[in-house]
C-alpha cells in the first residue's frame, strides 16, 4: 500500500497531520476490502476514497472537532462521513479507534523503517571500505583502556560490523513481528463483521502489506516493545561504536579524526581548539534512544483487551523513539563519512611501549623450552626490572641471559615487532568486509515489509 502521505522525515514522521492523514488511508482502504466482499456498496468505498484526504476534510475543522470530542479517530471519521455524503454511512464500518490508530502508525513505522535499513546499509558499506583498507594498519589493541596486543585497525572495524550486524537482524526480526494487522474491532474477535470477519482481516492485511494475527486484538503492544526494544539495542551498538571513535579522537591517542568544513570552530574562547563535532551528536542520540527501552517495556503491561492508559504511554514512546532512531542512523552515517584514520599515529602508538605489547609472541617461543608459566615469569621479571628507564623493553630483553640462553637476539627483536604480531587480524578484516557488503546488498533490495515472512498463521 501505497501511503498519500509527502515524503517524510523524522521531524513529520509522527507529525499530527501525517497520523491524520494514514488514519485515513486505513479508512479508506477497509471500505475498499470491505466492498470486495460485498459488506458495503462498491459505490460508498469510492466516494470514501475519494475524499480520504486531509485536505478534503479540513484540517482546522478536524482540529476544532478533536477539542470538543478528546477522540480523534470519532472526530476524523464524522468529518470524511460528511464528505463522503451517502457514502459516509458505510464509514468505520465495524471498526473501532484502536484499529485505525495503530494500523496507520504501523505503516508509518514501516516507513521510517525502510529509511533506517537504506541509511544502515549505506553505514555498512562504509564500514567495509573501511576494514578492507586498514586491513593491515597497525593499532595497538587495547583491554582495561591499556595496550594488550597488537592488531590493526581493520581488526577493530570487523569487531564493529558483526555487532552492527547482530544489531540489523534484532532489528528485522522486531519489524517481521511488528508489521501485523490489528483489525479485530472492538476487543480483537471482529464481533461487527458477523462471519466475514476473519476473512476481513485476512484481505485487508493482504492489502496493507501486512502479516496476520491470530487474536488482531487492541493490547498487543509487546509488538511495538519489541521493536522499540530492538532499536535501543542498535543505539546500545552505535553508541560503542562512535565511543571507541570520540576516545581514539583524544588528543594524546590521536587515531581518529573528524574531517571538519573550513570555517569550524571549536571554543568561543579557545581559539586553538577543534572540538569533535559530528561523533558527540550521535552518542547523545543513542544515550536517549537506548534509555527509551524501559519505557517502552512498561507498554506492555495493558489490562484486559484493551488499555488506554497504556496506549497513551506507547503513542508517547513510539513518537520519541523512532524519528530518533532515524536520525541516529542519519548521524552515525555522516559520522562514518567523516572518519579520518590516522595510520601514523597508530603505528606510533602501537610502538610507545617499546615492544612490550608483542611479549606474549615472545612468551609463546620460550614455552617449548622453559614451560609456558616459566616463560611468562622470565619475561615479566625482565620487565619489571628494567635497568635503565631509557632502555626499551626490546633491547632489555634481547640482553637478558635468561632468555637468551634459549633464543638468539635477532629471534628476540623479530618476536618483539607489534607489526608481526596481529594474528589474524587482516584476515578477518577482509572477511567483514564482505559480510558487510552483502548485508548491505540484501538490506537494499530486499522490501522490509515481506508478509510471507511474518505471517502467524495460514
Amino acid at each position: 500500500m501505497t501511503l498519500s502521505t509527502p515524503v517524510l522525515t523524522p521531524s513529520t514522521l509522527f507529525a499530527r497531520e501525517t497520523l491524520w492523514q494514514s488514519w485515513l488511508d486505513v479508512e479508506a482502504t477497509l471500505a475498499e476490502v470491505q466492498a470486495d466482499m460485498g459488506m458495503i456498496p462498491e459505490s460508498a468505498a469510492r466516494g470514501i476514497r475519494a475524499v480520504a484526504l486531509l485536505d478534503r476534510i479540513g484540517v482546522d475543522a478536524l482540529e476544532a472537532d478533536i477539542r470538543i470530542t478528546h477522540a480523534p479517530i470519532l472526530s476524523l471519521t464524522r468529518l470524511l462521513a460528511k464528505a463522503a455524503g451517502k457514502a459516509g454511512a458505510y464509514v468505520h464500518w465495524g471498526a473501532t479507534t484502536q484499529n485505525v490508530m495503530q494500523t496507520g502508525r504501523i505503516l508509518l513505522v514501516r516507513e521510517a523503517d525502510l529509511e533506517i535499513r537504506k541509511i544502515l546499509a549505506s553505514a555498512l558499506l562504509q564500514l567495509a571500505e573501511m576494514a578492507e583498507t586498514h586491513a593491515d594498519t597497525l593499532m595497538a589493541g587495547r583491554t582495561n583502556r591499556q595496550h594488550a596486543l597488537p592488531i590493526t585497525f581493520g581488526f577493530k572495524v570487523a569487531g564493529w560490523i558483526e555487532e552492527l550486524s547482530r544489531s540489523i537482524d534484532r532489528l528485522e526480526g522486531g519489524g517481521r513481528r511488528l508489521f501485523a494487522l490489528p483489525f479485530g474491532g472492538a476487543v480483537g474477535a471482529m464481533h461487527a463483521f458477523g462471519p466475514q470477519g476473519r476473512e476481513l482481516n485476512r484481505r485487508l492485511a493482504a492489502r496493507l502489506d501486512l502479516s496476520e494475527l491470530l487474536v488482531p486484538g487492541r493490547s498487543n503492544n509487546d509488538l511495538f516493545a519489541d521493536y522499540i526494544v530492538q532499536q535501543s539495542l542498535l543505539a546500545m551498538t552505535i553508541e560503542r561504536i562512535a565511543s571507541e571513535l570520540y576516545l581514539l579522537m583524544t588528543q594524546e591517542i590521536g587515531e581518529i579524526t573528524e574531517r571538519l568544513d573550513d570555517g569550524t570552530v571549536g571554543s568561543s574562547t579557545m581559539p586553538h581548539k577543534i572540538n569533535p563535532k559530528y561523533v558527540v551528536r550521535v552518542l547523545a542520540d543513542a544515550a536517549e534512544l537506548r534509555n527509551l527501552a524501559a519505557p517502552a517495556m512498561e507498554t506492555g503491561r495493558s489490562s484486559h483487551e484493551g488499555d488506554s492508559a497504556t496506549n497513551q504511554l506507547l503513542s508517547s514512546v513510539l513518537d520519541r523513539a523512532i524519528p530518533l532512531a532515524w536520525e541516529m542512523a542519519q548521524r552515525f552515517e555522516n559520522l562514518l563519512a567523516r572518519t579520518e584514520v590516522q595510520a601514523a599515529k597508530m603505528k606510533d602508538n602501537a610502538n610507545q611501549t617499546g615492544g612490550a605489547i608483542a611479549t606474549e609472541r615472545l612468551m609463546m617461543l620460550l614455552a617449548p623450552m622453559t614451560g609456558r608459566s616459566e616463560a611468562h615469569d622470565l619475561i615479566h621479571h625482565a620487565i619489571e626490572h628494567l635497568p635503565d628507564p631509557e632502555i626499551t623493553v626490546t633491547e632489555a630483553l634481547r640482553k637478558d641471559s635468561a632468555i637468551l640462553a634459549h633464543l638468539s637476539e635477532a629471534e628476540i627483536t623479530a618476536a618483539l615487532d607489534p607489526a608481526g604480531y596481529c594474528g589474524d587480524s587482516s584476515a578477518i578484516a577482509r572477511d567483514a568486509a564482505t559480510v558487510a557488503r552483502r548485508m548491505a546488498g540484501g538490506l537494499k533490495s530486499r522490501s522490509s515489509t515481506s508478509s510471507s515472512d511474518v505471517a502467524l498463521i495460514d
